[in-house]
């Protein structure tokens, strides 16, 4: 979806397909066909935004294949779907039996992750629309946190250091700019938006490489959004793209009753990083034991930021609204890319049963979506 901010400026708004497991060309024209039509339909949009998840393999056909990318383009267009957004986190296999861990491999220490990287920019630089100011990628944060070495660092830095001049080329060679964002999650190198600001800091100034504020992780580190945004602009790290989407909230883990809903979501697809306000934090909800249970909990796992879950469980909804407003409210937007990334539809203690049940959450969330953006001042267009 598109929104005109009153500086003028056009924000996009789409939802992740990621989502969706398909990780060849063939399935993802069907899940455009599919799923992201009904989406469309139902929200009676002229154009609905894509956050496209190309796996290593399809990234690689895309950007060595005019036929291949010209198949794509053509399933975006007759199903009125614009991509300005890629999501370059994960590799291949996010619909395994079981993720965990592996989505961080490979990390930027790695060769494979920059040539992936440099494939989607070449792929987003080709599919992007002619009015999109920019083209945004997001990427994971370096690496799990875990090792980590001063020779790791050093090796990260110059992968970057080749991606930004990857990016400059592009944008000298085709005329359109493309931004990649690191994104900040629990138990990662880059964990929370401090530690972001402080190593994204050298590259501010170009402008091509910046931050993905993700407003779950945000929630689930228990991080006040004025004060992130406060930090990224005293180091000049620009926001290139915000993934707005919530997280678990347990208000008391001492009620029997939702410490027993929460049990519902611990499933051993996705790492469920969980942190205790005020204390210490644990990797998955298989460990709950290790935490005091002194005052709050939040966990990473995204929710349906339109349903809330049943209470005593909650969402964080709050720090989505209130980072919202901080993305595209005021005098000028800070990001123009916006995406919804509930990727955990199929794990939901109640998961949709088909593609038009799930096609009509996607929408659900959009809707939400909408209606907080146009209250901000922006119109939908």
């Amino acid at each position: 979806m598109r929104f005109r901010h009153p500086d003028g400026s056009l924000v996009h708004l789409a939802y992740c397909t990621n989502v969706h497991p398909a990780e060849d060309l063939d399935g993802v024209i069907a899940q455009l066909d599919g799923c992201s039509a009904l989406v469309r339909k139902e929200l009676d949009v002229p154009v609905l935004g894509v956050g496209l998840w190309l796996a290593f393999e399809l990234a690689e056909q895309l950007a060595n294949s005019s036929d291949a990318l010209h198949r794509l383009r053509q399933a975006l267009l007759r199903n009125g779907l614009e991509v300005v957004t890629l999501n370059g986190f994960p590799y291949a296999g996010f619909h395994d039996e079981v993720v965990g861990k592996k989505v961080y491999l490979p990390d930027w220490t790695q060769p494979e992750r920059l040539h992936y990287t440099r494939n989607l920019v070449d792929v987003l630089a080709q599919l992007l629309p002619t009015d999109a100011t920019y083209g945004s990628i997001s990427t994971l944060p370096l690496a799990w946190r875990e090792p980590w070495s001063v020779e790791q660092d050093t090796l990260a830095r110059a992968a970057v250091s080749r991606l930004e001049m990857h990016l400059a080329r592009t944008e000298e060679s085709t005329g359109r700019r493309i931004r990649v964002a690191f994104e900040p999650e629990p138990g990662c190198v880059i964990e929370m938006v401090p530690q972001g600001a402080e190593w994204l800091s050298p590259y501010g100034e170009g402008g091509r490489i910046g931050l993905c504020l993700d407003t779950c992780h945000l929630a689930v580190q228990f991080e006040d959004p004025a004060t992130a945004f406060a930090v990224l602009d005293r180091a000049g790290v620009p926001v290139v793209k915000g993934q707005v989407s919530a997280a678990l909230h347990v208000a008391d883990p001492g009620d029997a009753e939702a410490r027993r809903l929460l049990a519902e979501f611990a499933e051993p697809k996705f790492l469920h990083q969980t942190r205790e306000r005020g204390g210490r934090g644990i990797d998955n909800l298989d460990a709950l034991d290790q935490l005091a249970g002194a005052d709050a909990w939040r966990v990473h796992f995204h929710v349906p930021v339109h349903a809330a879950p049943r209470s005593p469980l909650s969402s964080t909804t709050d720090v989505l609204e209130d980072s919202l407003a901080h993305l595209v409210g005021g005098a000028h937007p800070r990001t123009l890319h916006l995406e919804s990334e509930t990727y955990t539809w199929s794990v939901l203690p109640s998961s949709p049963r088909d593609t038009a049940e799930l096609a009509s959450g996607i929408a659900g969330e959009l809707d939400w979506l909408r209606s907080r953006i146009t209250a901000l001042g922006l119109e939908a267009l």
